[in-house]
């Protein structure tokens, strides 16, 4: 494969398969274990959720609104949540 390098992914069922993990040991990939219970390690994903969740309970019933609902909702995550999560409120959302 070129280059050394170390192959991440999570355990998805389409990642551990054994026609996957056969095709990574035939190539000399080299996979970091994973944990099968691990935390998520991206804390973007949790405000995704947030805001899913936030966003679904307004029911949008068209594309105008679910884009309108996105924003406000995006505006309504507490500063705090960001900073729990070590993530800047400026660099991210939905404009």
């Amino acid at each position: 494969m070129g280059r050394r390098f170390t192959f991440q992914h999570d355990n998805d069922p389409k990642h551990t398969v054994k026609l996957t993990t056969q095709w990574l040991e035939d190539k000399k990939v080299n996979v970091l274990a994973w944990l099968s219970q691990s935390p998520d390690l991206n804390p973007i994903e949790h405000l995704w959720n947030d805001l899913m969740t936030a966003v679904h309970k307004r029911s949008p019933s068209n594309l105008t609104e679910l884009e309108q609902f996105c924003k406000e909702e995006w505006s309504n995550i507490a500063t705090p949540r960001f900073a729990k999560l070590d993530i800047s409120h400026q660099t991210k959302g939905c404009n």
